[in-house]
């Protein structure tokens, strides 16, 4: 699960990306209201190891590292 928080409403992309930069999901891609939102993440489909999570909204632009252990 990620959990992030919006203290504007607005267009929101939340990417995650493998260790080499590649694209592997879009868990978000459109627009939010604000306040807290939380995403559930499948990786089911992914090998174990470190992944990255992107989130672009207006004036905002994280960058976080995840480890995927099934």
């Amino acid at each position: 699960v990620i959990n992030y928080s919006l203290p504007e409403a607005g267009n929101v992309q939340l990417k995650v990306y493998d260790i080499l930069g590649r694209e592997v999901a879009t868990l978000v891609n459109g627009y939010q209201t604000s306040g807290s939102h939380s995403v559930n993440f499948n990786g089911s489909k992914l090998a174990n190891g470190v992944y990255i999570y992107r989130l672009n909204a207006n004036n905002i632009n994280l960058v976080n590292k995840m480890i995927l252990m099934k």
